[in-house]
């Protein structure tokens, strides 16, 4: 069996509220979804599938291709069911893995000890058919493997892409409350923007937003700044495929005419660092930084685009009650400095987003990690008319 070139259940996942954004992703590659769930999808594919969307998907955090599923009681079920598997036609000799999980059976409380079982079966199963013992540990720097055992229903799989894809690898320098590249890209699809209009975002921090806004404008995949996939430490694998979709990711990069993307902050620092940023993304030359109070933002006339602010919103950052009046100077910003644009607000503070005033045609709902957080949609009308409050 040739793991690379033979079709398996293949379930990518994502952190919670991106499934949707995920799905578009995978669908425009030219995957047909068998399942959606809250936090992924299911396709059917290859590991060289695996590879092309390791390289391609913004939204995801790990590729994980089905190798056994099966029913286990308890953890020596694991290991039952796992150390007759021919994973000597898997791992090289001598090789490395680690192994993750994702455990709720009432015989475990500590999923750690799932881990090991798992580790045990390949580690005696490769001893007994090579009579060496292959290296384990935690770093996530050889083949992975993954656990799903929920009630009595394990399943095994392999990880294609070792560390979480939901790091883009282009920020060096994060900032003080960074937002996870995934879901800045998430984000800024649920957005009104085609890709070609002006995108403005005052308060830039350490340049996330802007930076993932120009990568989706000029196509630029996240594989284009990694070159470690745990697919990249399994038996039978083929550089030649891997490089074919590298090479695809730079032919794919287009340019957009007059494109505008501002970035600002009141912060030289921030600045500083959110172009250093943009520099490792290649995308520098397509960013106006400036340091400046929010308000001082430029918004280009006459070719409306959308403003997205990502304001602190006290949980782990700010002063509420200082906050209070920067949320509202956002409002007064937007109705009289942005009218025919779209505007955005993400925030995780639902009390400080009634302080701008406005009424939001929508409120889409993500999580920034834990936080429960609305990305908030105002029409900023450019005539006469005035959008209503919004009702305290």
């Amino acid at each position: 069996m040739n793991l690379f070139t033979n079709k398996a259940l293949v379930v990518i996942t994502c952190p919670k509220r991106l499934a949707p954004y995920l799905e578009q992703e995978v669908t425009d590659l030219g995957f047909a979804i068998e399942k959606k769930f809250l936090t992924g999808v299911w396709i059917y594919g290859t590991i060289n599938d695996c590879i092309k969307l390791n390289l391609n998907l913004r939204c995801a955090s790990q590729v994980l291709y089905s190798l056994k599923k099966f029913e286990a009681q308890n953890a020596d079920d694991i290991y039952q069911n796992l150390v007759t598997y021919p994973w000597e036609n898997i791992l090289p000799d001598p090789g490395y893995f680690s192994i993750t999980s994702n455990v709720n059976n009432p015989t475990i409380n500590n999923s750690m000890y799932a881990n090991v079982r798992v580790k045990d079966a390949i580690v005696d199963r490769l001893r007994e058919i090579r009579g060496t013992r292959p290296s384990t540990g935690a770093a996530l720097t050889g083949a992975v493997f993954n656990l799903f055992w929920k009630n009595e229903n394990a399943e095994i799989f392999i990880d294609t892409s070792g560390h979480s894809l939901g790091r883009h690898g282009y920020r060096k320098i994060p900032g003080q409350a960074p937002m996870l590249e995934a879901l800045a890209a998430a984000t800024i699809y649920a957005t009104q923007w085609d890709k070609r209009s002006p995108f403005v975002n005052p308060m830039c921090g350490s340049g996330t937003l802007a930076i993932e806004a120009a990568m989706i404008a000029t196509n630029r995949r996240p594989g284009l700044f990694r070159t470690d996939y745990a697919f990249m430490h399994l038996l039978g694998y083929d550089e030649s495929v891997y490089l074919q979709e590298d090479a695809l990711l730079e032919n794919q990069i287009i340019d957009v005419p007059g494109l505008r993307i501002i970035a600002t902050d009141y912060s030289a620092r921030a600045i500083e660092n959110a172009k250093k940023n943009a520099i490792a993304a290649g995308v520098a030359d397509l960013i106006d930084f400036a340091v400046c109070d929010f308000a001082d933002t430029e918004i280009p006339a006459d070719v409306p685009g959308i403003v997205y602010v990502n304001p602190e919103y006290g949980e782990r950052l700010g002063d509420v009650q200082k906050l209070e009046a920067t949320y509202s100077r956002i409002g007064d910003f937007m109705k009289k400095n942005c009218r025919g644009y779209f505007g955005y607000v993400f925030t995780g503070n639902f009390d400080l987003a009634k302080k701008i005033g406005l009424k939001p045609k929508r409120r889409i709902e993500f999580y920034n990690s834990t936080i429960d957080c609305r990305l908030l949609e105002y029409e900023l009308y450019s005539g006469s008319r005035v959008a209503p409050k919004e009702e305290q």
